[in-house]
């Protein structure tokens, strides 16, 4: 199962906007000394034409320099005071956008870690890169400059404003008397601008997977010469996001250029009404060009105003997103009180771990993803300490959903998980996860040194205990006829190494942490039969004294299991060791013998 897009049509939601600015509060005072320096600014802006009206009322007109030192004196300050405001602000608002982008994202990564196995088996690797990235880099862009704008713009509407209406209340009235018609604009096409950004967004975040599966996948594609097929595909996905991007663009083209009409009318206004007045007597010259410079000074923060207002409508449907992301409650998790006990994953409290055994039990455990579609009903099992338990059996059996429910990467819908008497869930997940150690079949080393992979398992492990998991597993030798030896870069992906060379790193990295519970997911199925004897070889040393649980298909990986349990349907239908299954000629039987003959047959052949 998938986790679909949210469809998200409402208006502009004030509740989401409040929760992202309640992240503003950890810089607070950084906040408000942008607020400051943003009302400063606007004030200076709002002197300018008053100096100029000065310069025409009193020495222009008057054709006289008496006082210009002064005036001349007080231009020069009032340019320092702009410049100086300019520079503050332009450093804080740079300084807010990184904090609050790294914060989000550290919120969101932080949930990341501690979302269940199922998250992210439901939900696609471009979904959660858009929501990382993409979308986060806008909220943090869209609310630091958004504070500049909005602060300045509604700063100076009011300061302007209060001085219209000083010098002269008739023309300051005609100059806002647009301002009604351009709030109804303005609510207008907010509404259709979010709506439209809502759907770009939603298509960028399938067009990320997209990208995110074509890379991952390119091997795929050119074994199957499915070049055409992608590329149509990923041109189907790109030409609807050119539409609607375009469609978007084109309403916030419209809404602006009509802000700037509106503004226009206003000027005309002042041109009319003021003219009439200058004409009269009633009304300077200087007091004229006030008025005119006023009321483009007016309208450039409306515009600005009006376009972080449609900023917000686009931001909003990112904001939304990411805000899901971080919402989302883990499938899995721990109560408060076993927190309180025993900590969390990013912040264990290990002095109250208890240590594990390894006694294991299932009481009629039910499990399903579907209700209709039940993998486990009534399971039972019991496993001793110290005992290695081979899981066989068809496809789609229960047989990775057993060890998954084990491991607790899922919960039981019904019935109880026991380690060592204990139901699993009074106790901590990082508690049992610090305490298994987990091979896959495929598996994935990280960008950086087969010393740092192998670390991983026990970030503080020391050289020693490195060089002697790598001994343990049988890596040892091959790590130190590599050039760099421990020291060498595997690539991304474990690119540079062996599929087998790989796999006895991931043996290493499990082992390092001395787990009490070893489980091995297909973990030879992919390998040479070299690698699949020296890892048999260490399985003797690294199984001992430890409950062990192997799924296999090379059944000669698993002779010498404690248990072998054969599964159909999510139920037991043979148990014993490999000697008694052998004997009864059952399931397991016809298994082996079918699997034995092909490899017989092929070795003949080779």
């Amino acid at each position: 199962m998938e986790i679909k897009e949210k469809d998200y049509d409402k208006k502009l939601d004030l509740k989401t906007w409040k929760r992202l600015f309640k992240y503003l509060f950890r810089y607070k005072y950084t906040t408000i000394g942008l607020i400051i320096f943003m009302i400063s600014l606007a004030l200076a802006d709002a002197v300018l034409p008053q100096m100029t009206r000065i310069a025409i009322d009193d020495f222009i007109i008057p054709n006289t320099t008496e006082g210009l030192d002064v005036f001349i004196l007080k231009f020069v300050g009032l340019a320092v005071w702009f410049s100086s405001n300019v520079f503050a602000f332009i450093a804080i608002a740079g300084r807010i956008e990184m904090e609050l982008t790294y914060d989000i994202r550290e919120e969101a990564f932080d949930k990341l870690q501690k979302l269940s196995l199922s998250y992210y088996d439901k939900t696609q690797n471009g979904w959660i890169m858009a929501r990382m990235t993409s979308d986060i880099r806008r909220l943090g862009e869209v609310i630091s400059w958004g504070i500049v704008d909005v602060v300045w713009g509604t700063t100076m509407m009011l300061i302007i404003s209060i001085f219209m209406l000083v010098s002269n209340w008739r023309l300051a009235l005609y100059t806002l008397a647009v301002i009604p018609i351009l709030i109804i604009v303005s609510i207008y096409f907010q509404r259709i601008i979010l709506k439209a950004y809502r759907i770009v967004r939603k298509i960028n975040s399938k067009i990320t997977g997209s990208f995110s599966e074509g890379i991952s996948g390119a091997k795929t594609t050119k074994t199957l010469v499915a070049e055409e097929k992608n590329l149509n595909n990923f041109k189907e996905l790109t030409g609807d996001m050119k539409t609607h991007s375009i469609r978007a663009a084109v309403f916030s083209a419209m809404f602006l250029p009509i802000v700037l009409s509106l503004s226009s009318i206003g000027i005309a206004l002042i041109l009319w009404k003021g003219g009439e007045g200058v004409v009269a007597g009633s009304v300077t010259y200087g007091v004229l060009v006030l008025f005119i410079s006023y009321a483009t000074q007016f309208f450039e923060p409306v515009r600005e105003v009006a376009r972080v207002l449609a900023q917000f409508q686009q931001a909003q449907a990112s904001a939304e997103r990411v805000l899901s992301l971080i919402d989302i409650d883990p499938d899995v998790k721990d109560g408060k009180e076993i927190l309180d006990i025993y900590g969390d994953i990013l912040e264990p409290k290990k002095e109250n771990w208890e240590p594990i055994e390894g006694n294991i039990s299932f009481e009629d455990v039910t499990f399903y993803y579907n209700e209709k579609e039940r993998i486990l009903e009534n399971f039972n099992l019991e496993v001793k300490k110290g005992q290695t338990i081979a899981l066989v059996g068809e496809t789609g059996s229960g047989k990775s959903t057993i060890v998954n429910l084990i491991c607790r990467f899922y919960e039981p819908v019904d019935g109880k998980i026991k380690i060592d008497g204990i139901d699993y869930k009074k106790r901590s997940i990082n508690w049992l996860h610090e305490n298994i150690g987990y091979v896959l079949q495929s598996p994935h080393l990280f960008s950086g040194t087969i010393k740092e992979n192998l670390m991983y398992g026990k970030l503080d492990a020391t050289d020693e205990e490195v060089v002697e998991a790598a001994k343990i597993v049988n890596a040892h030798d091959f790590i130190m006829e590599l050039p760099n030896k421990y020291e060498t870069q595997v690539g991304e992906g474990g690119g540079k190494l062996s599929t087998g060379e790989k796999q006895l790193i991931s043996f290493g990295r499990a082992i390092i942490r001395n787990p009490s519970i070893f489980v091995l997911d297909e973990a030879t199925s992919s390998i040479d039969t070299e690698t699949e004897r020296k890892i048999q070889s260490a399985l003797e040393r690294i199984l001992k004294d430890r409950t062990s649980f192997i799924i296999a298909h090379r059944l000669s990986t698993i002779v010498n299991a404690d248990r072998i349990l054969v599964i159909s349907k999510g139920k037991i239908i043979e148990e014993g060791n490999h000697n008694q299954l052998i004997r009864k000629k059952g399931y397991y039987y016809n298994l082996y013998s079918n699997q034995f003959k092909k490899e017989n047959l092929e070795k003949s052949i080779i």
